[in-house]
């Protein structure tokens, strides 16, 4: 077990220093991103290429109740994903997680695409909650299965444990992140976005696409460091 170097700085004054690095690169690059994220997405969803489906439900979505007040933390997923780049040092990692991001998202479109789903009408007067109604008038409930919200937020979720673990980051932060990624995944159900099934499928992607990627990382890592002279 490696032991925690007693001399190293707090891991919020480790953080602080990361922020600026390369700040232009990860504000630009993460707006950049999340922008033809979005463009690609509608554009699949308002121009299904084949037939839709109506996804399944199962009993978890028949015990989670319609949830209106759902709606912060479903939308705080904008915030959540654009965390994991500020902890980043070099322009290295940075390229490498944006790719992995991307071939997550891109693996998500690419279902949507051939097989395109939707969730099942719920029975809810909209005009109640216009915060919904107005959700529901952009996004409407369709590119499902996966659900791309689970995916990337359970993808961010385990990059910023393991970002904040190498910062020595405690138990309690950690816990923030991970309540946080669960919130998001149970508000996909709560506001009648997603259903059960969706959920479960993103977070497979998002986690087998994070543990490949980290795995990748480690490597990389590891393969550098022991490229550089000694000196």
């Amino acid at each position: 077990m490696n032991a925690r170097r007693t001399d190293a700085a707090p891991w919020y004054r480790q953080a602080a220093k990361l922020i600026p690095k390369h700040i232009y690169l990860k504000s630009i690059g993460t707006t950049l991103f999340i922008s033809l994220f979005f463009c690609a997405y509608f554009y699949v969803l308002k121009n299904p290429a084949y037939p839709i489906t109506v996804m399944p439900t199962t009993l978890l979505d028949s015990l989670i109740d319609f949830q209106p007040l759902a709606l912060p933390v479903y939308l705080s997923l904008w915030v959540y994903v654009s965390l994991p780049p500020i902890f980043f040092a070099t322009r290295g990692e940075l390229y490498r997680y944006g790719m992995a991001a991307a071939l997550t998202c891109l693996a998500g479109l690419t279902v949507f695409y051939f097989w395109p789903t939707t969730a099942p009408v719920a029975d809810i007067d909209w005009a109640r909650y216009p915060d919904m109604l107005f959700l529901k008038n952009i996004d409407a409930s369709g590119n499902a299965f996966p659900s791309l919200h689970v995916a990337t937020a359970v993808f961010s979720g385990i990059w910023l444990h393991h970002l904040l673990r190498r910062l020595g980051g405690p138990w309690w932060i950690l816990s923030i992140n991970g309540l946080w990624c669960i919130g998001i995944a149970y508000s996909t159900l709560a506001t009648r976005q997603h259903v059960a099934v969706d959920m479960w499928a993103g977070v497979v992607l998002g986690g087998l696409a994070a543990w490949l990627s980290l795995r990748h990382h480690l490597k990389t890592t590891v393969a550098i460091k022991v490229s550089q002279p000694l000196i």
